[in-house]
């Protein structure tokens, strides 16, 4: 058997893994397997350099697919009207899509003693369910279920009779929910507005103040390709300096003018204009270099907690819409604007999911 996997579909996720990593005994790390999941994100060369960077005995891709590959599995997809009808066809989506994962999952888990998996809401879930192996889930993002709790959202209407189906492993329920789900490792159980009798706390922060110089260093050169280009960028300017957190929120046109209106509301320091960088979410697709020549773009393939390990980084203030913000520690000042915000640009609804469970 070997030891640890984890399952990654972002780059947040694999910063996790590392840090989980990086708090083990020196003599126990580098036995783990690591799985970056291409469905959702383009991890561009992060394989190459979390093969030489100390932590993982392997790396593997996963083309994993969505159930919209599969006319098989998307004719179960279907509102029938009603519930007794909806659960049988559930039924067999649910083996299905785990299923016709097989051909693509590029490890047998099964060799694994802990099976680690971020976002098991992914086909990932559904196979691993299928084939009745054990696994531990974790949050997908730092307090995502604290307002966006998918789970009971996406299984909202006689949420009781739906988790007793997937605690029998007839249907699938993320986050905690699914039979074969060990546990659910949350950032901070008090946050969270609806219980799950797996969650497990285990603080973020705990695992970022266990890193040592040699481990910080490693997140550094790990998930920033280009160390001279990024410091460069960060150097510029005066020691004022403004970090805009971007996020794939809206059509791309509303985007924009949501990130405008931040700079545009809190981008001066008293009364000055202070240097501007943009950090965009790894999975933002704007041209932030084209739309916002007049700013400083960094790359957005990392995590942005990684700019915590760069020393003697500091900016006088970070704008962020959705993104937590309690990992920072590079910022003099933290603008979270939130849902309120959010409300001018779309319906409430669309971002205000735990108020409609």
């Amino acid at each position: 058997m070997k030891d640890r996997i984890y399952v990654c579909h972002t780059y947040y996720h694999v910063y996790v893994a590392c840090l989980k990593e990086l708090n083990l005994p020196e003599e126990d790390r580098g036995k783990a397997s690591l799985v970056l999941s291409t469905m959702s994100n383009d991890f561009g060369d992060l394989k190459n350099r979390a093969e030489k960077c100390g932590l993982f005995e392997a790396v593997y891709m996963f083309e994993e697919k969505e159930d919209v590959n599969f006319p098989e599995v998307m004719k179960y997809h279907t509102d029938r009207g009603n519930l007794l009808l909806n659960m049988l066809a559930r039924i067999k989506y649910t083996k299905l899509l785990g299923k016709v994962q097989e051909n693509y999952v590029p490890v047998d888990f099964k060799q694994y003693r802990d099976i680690y998996v971020f976002c098991d809401s992914d086909p990932i879930g559904y196979y691993l369910s299928y084939r009745k192996i054990r696994y531990h889930a974790l949050e997908d993002g730092l307090d995502c279920i604290s307002t966006y709790d998918t789970a009971r959202y996406d299984n909202r209407g006689h949420f009781k009779l739906k988790a007793f189906l997937a605690s029998l492993n007839l249907i699938f329920i993320q986050n905690g929910w699914a039979k074969y789900c060990l546990d659910m490792e949350v950032n901070d159980i008090s946050v969270l507005p609806f219980p799950c009798p797996k969650y497990k706390e285990k603080p973020r922060r705990e695992l970022a103040e266990g890193l040592d110089e040699a481990g910080k260093d490693i997140l550094v050169h790990l998930f920033i390709a280009d160390m001279d280009e990024i410091q460069k960028k960060l150097e510029a300017g005066g020691p004022d300096k403004i970090l805009l957190l971007t996020e794939p929120l809206c059509e791309l046109d509303v985007r924009e003018r949501i990130f405008r209106d931040c700079i545009r509301q809190y981008g001066k320091i008293d009364g000055e204009d202070p240097v501007v960088l943009i950090k965009p979410h790894p999975r933002d697709v704007l041209d932030y270099c084209k739309v916002f020549p007049e700013y400083i773009v960094l790359d957005g393939k990392f995590p942005m907690e990684v700019l915590n390990y760069i020393p003697g980084l500091r900016f006088r203030r970070v704008i962020s819409v959705f993104t937590v913000v309690h990992a920072i520690r590079f910022a003099e000042e933290i603008v979270y604007l939130g849902e309120d915000f959010m409300d001018r640009y779309e319906q409430p609804e669309l971002h205000r999911q735990n108020e409609l469970i």
